[in-house]
Protein backbone atom coordinates (compact mmCIF):
# COMPACT_ATOMS: atom_id res chain seq x y z
CA UNK A 1 0.00 0.00 0.00
CA UNK A 2 2.76 2.17 0.69
CA UNK A 3 3.72 2.58 -3.39
CA UNK A 4 0.18 3.49 -4.23
CA UNK A 5 -0.27 6.17 -1.56
CA UNK A 6 2.77 8.07 -3.43
CA UNK A 7 1.51 7.35 -6.81
CA UNK A 8 -0.64 10.78 -8.34
CA UNK A 9 -1.59 10.87 -12.05
CA UNK A 10 -1.03 13.75 -13.87
CA UNK A 11 -2.96 16.15 -15.97
CA UNK A 12 -6.31 14.48 -16.73
CA UNK A 13 -5.20 10.87 -16.37
CA UNK A 14 -7.45 8.51 -14.00
CA UNK A 15 -5.98 5.31 -12.16
CA UNK A 16 -8.89 2.79 -12.02
CA UNK A 17 -8.63 -0.89 -10.78
CA UNK A 18 -11.21 -3.19 -13.07
CA UNK A 19 -13.74 -4.85 -11.33
CA UNK A 20 -13.05 -8.56 -11.05
CA UNK A 21 -15.15 -11.26 -13.26
CA UNK A 22 -18.07 -13.17 -12.47
CA UNK A 23 -17.29 -16.68 -12.09
CA UNK A 24 -21.25 -17.58 -11.46
CA UNK A 25 -24.32 -16.59 -13.13
CA UNK A 26 -27.06 -15.31 -11.20
CA UNK A 27 -28.43 -18.54 -12.00
CA UNK A 28 -25.81 -20.30 -10.42
CA UNK A 29 -24.23 -21.59 -13.19
CA UNK A 30 -19.99 -21.55 -12.98
CA UNK A 31 -18.51 -19.86 -15.97
CA UNK A 32 -15.12 -21.45 -16.94
CA UNK A 33 -12.25 -19.39 -16.89
CA UNK A 34 -11.81 -19.02 -20.62
CA UNK A 35 -14.90 -17.74 -21.28
CA UNK A 36 -14.96 -15.29 -19.13
CA UNK A 37 -15.27 -12.02 -20.82
CA UNK A 38 -12.59 -9.03 -19.93
CA UNK A 39 -14.51 -6.51 -17.60
CA UNK A 40 -15.06 -3.25 -18.60
CA UNK A 41 -16.06 -1.63 -15.72
CA UNK A 42 -13.62 -0.09 -13.00
CA UNK A 43 -13.43 1.90 -9.79
CA UNK A 44 -11.83 5.10 -9.52
CA UNK A 45 -9.23 5.13 -7.48
CA UNK A 46 -6.98 8.53 -8.33
CA UNK A 47 -7.38 11.43 -10.63
CA UNK A 48 -5.53 14.09 -11.40
CA UNK A 49 -6.05 17.82 -11.32
CA UNK A 50 -7.25 18.43 -14.98
CA UNK A 51 -6.26 19.85 -18.28
CA UNK A 52 -4.87 22.94 -19.20
CA UNK A 53 -7.19 24.62 -21.53
CA UNK A 54 -5.94 27.15 -24.46
CA UNK A 55 -6.38 29.74 -21.88
CA UNK A 56 -4.47 28.57 -19.22
CA UNK A 57 -7.59 27.78 -16.96
CA UNK A 58 -7.52 24.07 -15.28
CA UNK A 59 -10.12 22.01 -16.33
CA UNK A 60 -11.50 19.85 -13.71
CA UNK A 61 -11.45 15.61 -13.67
CA UNK A 62 -15.31 14.86 -14.30
CA UNK A 63 -15.20 11.65 -11.85
CA UNK A 64 -14.17 11.13 -8.35
CA UNK A 65 -12.47 8.63 -5.88
CA UNK A 66 -14.98 5.63 -5.79
CA UNK A 67 -16.72 6.30 -8.90
CA UNK A 68 -17.52 3.29 -10.87
CA UNK A 69 -16.89 4.33 -14.53
CA UNK A 70 -16.92 1.88 -17.96
CA UNK A 71 -13.62 1.43 -19.98
CA UNK A 72 -12.81 0.96 -23.76
CA UNK A 73 -11.88 -2.56 -24.42
CA UNK A 74 -8.28 -1.98 -25.41
CA UNK A 75 -6.63 1.23 -24.04
CA UNK A 76 -5.50 2.50 -20.66
CA UNK A 77 -1.76 1.98 -19.62
CA UNK A 78 -1.50 -1.05 -17.21
CA UNK A 79 0.56 -0.81 -14.03
CA UNK A 80 1.45 -2.60 -11.16
CA UNK A 81 1.18 -1.42 -7.50
CA UNK A 82 1.05 -3.68 -4.39
CA UNK A 83 0.60 -6.80 -6.96
CA UNK A 84 -2.17 -5.99 -8.34
CA UNK A 85 -2.82 -4.79 -12.06
CA UNK A 86 -4.45 -0.82 -11.93
CA UNK A 87 -4.95 0.98 -15.73
CA UNK A 88 -4.56 4.87 -16.35
CA UNK A 89 -6.86 6.17 -18.68
CA UNK A 90 -7.59 9.80 -19.67
CA UNK A 91 -10.44 11.48 -18.66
Amino acid sequence: MQAFRKFLPMFDRVLVERLAAETVTKGGIMIPEKSQAKVLQATVLAVGPGSTNKDGKVTPVCVNVGDKVLLPEYGGTKVILDDKVRTFCHD
